[in-house]
């Protein structure tokens, strides 16, 4: 067959020389001979070296604040085994009931307004006593907006219990006062209280609404002497107040022993376990057939106002 057409060999080192493009740059020959000596590598810029060097001291840095971080934050959480609790256990902060007024914002925040408001239903068959007992102290702590109302589901409400916040006074502008105390008399089955209507769930049950009310004063027990008190309030109300006639004694025996060591049933200060437990001896009349011990401690709280005022209410 005959050729259509000739062309020059374009792999003669002269012709392709002649028609390399020269807008492109140069590149070094990747496709070197088998033995043949590698090119010249290029020197690293000196800048560079000094810019990769302070990131890896940075990133070292980094690493070992983290740990530290880390280490720390395990701590705060789960503390060590061998951390020693003994002082922590053996003191405790007691603030005076009578010492002027711990800071409300700082305990119940400051998302509620000017005046804080608790709210409390009550069933006026068996009125918490406790809570009028604390109400009184808090008066002597805090500027105290008190109000007693009667809910349509009770018929009928003694007149002692209508007054038991005593005779209000004249009173001042809202905003003037810390603390709004509202005492509803209500057909409930057992007392509760609200202190953010909105957003908070019920506290039910006298002796957690104590404890609630109690933590106003701002004392501060440690973990030991927090589980006496919360002991022996469940105790007067569960035992004491709602027993037999056995647990009661039973009750009364250890009272005995407790405030033959003490002054009060949990240490040398009053607590809401003092409360809660004379109330109840109120209410079952096992006043009259307590221990010694028992009698001194009883006259002890009966000196104080807060407990004489609700004394009248027994009458």
């Amino acid at each position: 067959m005959p050729a259509m057409y000739k062309v020059r060999p374009l792999h003669s080192a002269g012709v392709l020389a002649e028609h390399l493009p020269t807008c492109m740059y140069p590149v070094p020959n990747l496709h070197r001979a088998p033995g043949a000596a590698a090119p010249p590598q290029e020197e690293v810029d000196p800048s560079l070296q000094a810019l990769e060097s302070r990131q890896e001291e940075i990133l070292k840095r980094l690493y070992e604040l983290k740990s530290a971080v880390d280490g720390l934050s395990k701590m705060i959480q789960t503390p060590d085994a061998d951390f020693d609790v003994t002082n922590i256990i053996q003191t405790d902060e007691f603030s005076p009931l009578t010492t002027n007024g711990a800071d409300l914002d700082l305990m119940l925040g400051k998302d509620y307004g000017a005046l804080k408001d608790v709210v409390i239903n009550a069933n006026p068959s068996l009125p918490p006593l406790s809570l009028l007992v604390i109400h009184s102290l808090l008066c002597e702590r805090y500027k105290i907006l008190s109000a007693v109302h009667t809910h349509s589901s009770v018929k009928s409400v003694p007149e002692n219990l209508l007054k038991c916040f005593g005779e209000q006074t004249k009173k001042k502008p809202r905003h003037e006062y810390q603390l709004g105390f509202t005492l509803i008399w209500k057909d409930v089955p057992k007392p509760q209280m609200k202190f953010s209507i909105q957003t908070m769930c019920p506290i039910e049950g006298e002796g957690n609404i104590a404890r609630f009310l109690f933590s106003l004063f701002g004392q501060k027990y440690n973990a030991v002497t927090s589980t006496l008190i919360d002991s022996w309030v469940d105790t007067a109300l569960f035992q004491l107040k709602e027993g037999s006639s056995k647990e009661r004694g039973a009750v009364l025996r250890s009272m005995n022993a407790a405030l033959g060591k003490s002054s009060w049933l949990v240490g040398n200060e009053l607590t809401v376990a003092d409360v809660v437990a004379w109330c109840a001896l109120q209410q079952t009349g096992a006043a009259n057939t307590a221990p010694a011990n028992v009698q001194k401690w009883m006259k002890s709280c009966e000196n104080l106002a807060p407990f004489s005022s609700v004394m009248k209410l027994l009458k």
